[in-house]
């Protein structure tokens, strides 16, 4: 299996960086479609090594201004075989959704991430993270984005074919509980995928 690269330690944060995100965090572009109103919620330090790439916040993380502070984090988590100290340190991982707040709820789960904030601001802040040499793609709207599905295959058949990115990106499902049927019927994905994601994860961040 291919080794990934760890890369030497980033200098200080600068203060355009520290600006940028600052921008963000105030964003209000598209608060007119927010239930609960704005609140960009991600986690980002140019020292990272790892990038979890979601679809939005939910309804718990908007409460608690946490990313993945709910049951999918918890799963997410375990998969990744690492514990909640080292899932929040950002110099270790960064978190960046495709959309960055809370989009609200309709029958089934939560809505789509809002298409705003990947046009606004997801190009200038991937771009501030020179040292991400994993990519967790999650969802089908972030793996468009980073693997250029052009959304024509399902989300199995890019989790299926996730040797072709590896070990620079993975294609995951939604660690949601609402996603237990999708594991029960994969259980190739535990079996396979996750020793590999594992091992991947220790080498950069031990």
């Amino acid at each position: 299996m291919p080794s990934i690269r760890k890369p030497a330690s980033a200098k200080t944060i600068p203060i355009t960086f520290a600006r940028m995100v600052g921008e963000v965090r105030a964003c209000t572009l598209c608060s007119a479609h927010l239930p609960l109103g704005p609140r960009p919620i991600f986690q980002l330090n140019p020292a990272a090594t790892i990038l979890i790439a979601g679809q939005a916040p939910g309804k718990k993380a908007h409460e608690s201004g946490i990313p993945f502070n709910d049951p999918s984090g918890d799963r997410l988590r375990n998969w990744m075989g690492i514990d909640r100290d080292t899932f929040y340190d950002d110099k270790r991982i960064a978190i960046l959704p495709m959309g960055l707040c809370f989009p609200g709820t309709a029958a089934g789960g939560d809505l789509p991430p809002r298409p705003e904030c990947a046009a606004q601001w997801r190009q200038r802040l991937l771009d501030s993270l020179p040292n991400i040499r994993l990519t967790l793609i999650i969802g089908s709207y972030a793996m468009d984005w980073h693997a250029q599905t052009g959304k024509k295959q399902s989300v199995t058949e890019v989790v299926k074919a996730w040797r072709k990115r590896w070990p620079t990106m993975l294609p995951l499902p939604h660690p949601s509980p609402r996603n237990q049927r999708w594991l029960r019927n994969n259980p190739w994905f535990e079996q396979e995928v996750i020793p590999v994601l594992r091992e991947g994860v220790a080498q950069l961040i031990n």
